[in-house]
């Protein structure tokens, strides 16, 4: 089982409609053929002319939606083939009117030939940015140590999948490690800054015994990389969690952002996490993050959120309720309740305009297994 991330993303390619490069849909192929044998069948049947010789005109041009080169030059061919056969009773049409839907089938070939480059050119395009986007914020296995998760993430910016958003959990000598987080900007200005962190936090893993000394760890990443220019102003919100060796106790730090939401028995408490400065503004020098620890039960989910999905709104400008819908919405399989609070969340707020992230962790202490 994959994260729900990939799950989502066959069943909505990046959310792209057919003018945004989305593949053409069917009506789109058939309408040229349909068109033609619906005119060549009226002819045949009807006694006496019909005059709807001028919609196989409208053929060629509608190919190119649709049809490559090849298959666009094949139609054209056939509109000219009906108006001169004379059991069509196309009454003949002359010279000039033959002229002119040559040059319509020309002109639509050279067109479909364009279109079809672009479409490859699209693809490629889409095939290297879901390469990074597997590089940058690969996809979460199904269980990490004692702890199973599942993460779903949107980029605000369409087209794209990548964006200022990030997740990882990662297990090390010190236990399963969690981070999620956001970056200044969207879309993608924000991926080298993504890239960075959580290359500083996959290392901090292996070799920093505490959260704090993790969070530490990013926040002079971020400080050296804006280093070279004052005016950068690079700065990240994150959350760390740190998982104990058995999962019985989750020690949580909050740089600049709210902590998780805990789903047990039935209800959504919000954890009194305080978040300390955000990543990237001299966390070093300033008063050390403040580590709270929680105990942690059998069935026990942890859910966190960016603020694409607590700052979303309706129509009336209301705000996303998250924690009064989490418990509805709770599902015992991490991957489940990821989907359900995107299905939610869209209703809610159809045009999302944020980046989303969720991550969902689900905690199995040694007593539980």
């Amino acid at each position: 089982m994959s994260s729900v991330r990939g799950r989502l993303a066959r069943r909505d390619p990046d959310r792209r409609g057919w003018l945004r490069g989305a593949p053409p849909p069917g009506w789109a192929r058939v309408l040229p053929s349909a068109l033609l044998a619906g005119v060549c069948a009226a002819e045949l049947i009807s006694p006496e002319p019909l005059d709807i010789g001028f919609l196989l005109g409208a053929i060629p041009p509608l190919a190119v939606l649709a049809h490559g080169p090849v298959a666009t030059a094949v139609l054209g061919a056939l509109v000219v083939v009906v108006l001169t056969v004379p059991v069509f009773k196309l009454d003949d049409p002359g010279s000039t009117d033959l002229l002119t839907v040559c040059f319509v089938s020309v002109l639509s070939v050279l067109l479909s030939y364009v279109r079809s480059r672009r479409d490859a050119q699209l693809v490629t395009e889409r095939t290297v940015a879901e390469a990074a986007q597997r590089a940058v914020v690969p996809p979460l296995p199904e269980r990490v140590g004692a702890v199973r998760c599942a993460g779903l993430y949107r980029a605000a910016q369409r087209g794209t999948l990548v964006g200022g958003d990030f997740f990882d959990v990662r297990a090390g000598p010190y236990g399963v490690r969690a981070v999620m987080g956001d970056v200044q900007g969207h879309g993608l200005s924000a991926v080298a800054t993504v890239a960075a962190l959580l290359g500083a936090f996959r290392e901090a893993v292996l070799d920093q015994p505490d959260p704090e000394a993790v969070a530490a760890r990013l926040d002079r990443r971020l400080a050296v990389d804006s280093a070279g220019d004052p005016h950068a102003e690079l700065f990240a919100t994150a959350v760390l969690l740190d998982f104990s060796a058995d999962a019985r106790i989750v020690r949580i730090v909050a740089c600049g952002q709210a902590g998780p939401l805990l789903l047990r028995d039935g209800r959504a408490v919000e954890l009194d996490v305080e978040p300390c400065t955000p990543l990237g503004l001299g966390l070093a020098e300033a008063a050390p993050p403040r580590v709270v620890s929680v105990p942690l039960r059998a069935g026990d989910r942890l859910f966190l959120a960016s603020d694409g999905v607590t700052e979303a709104r309706d129509a009336s400008g209301a705000f996303y309720p998250l924690a009064e819908r989490l418990p509805g919405l709770a599902a015992e399989d991490p991957v489940t309740l990821a989907e359900r609070v995107w299905t939610d969340l869209v209703r809610h707020c159809p045009d999302v305009q944020d980046d989303v992230t969720m991550l969902v962790l689900a905690p199995r202490p040694r007593d539980g297994l």
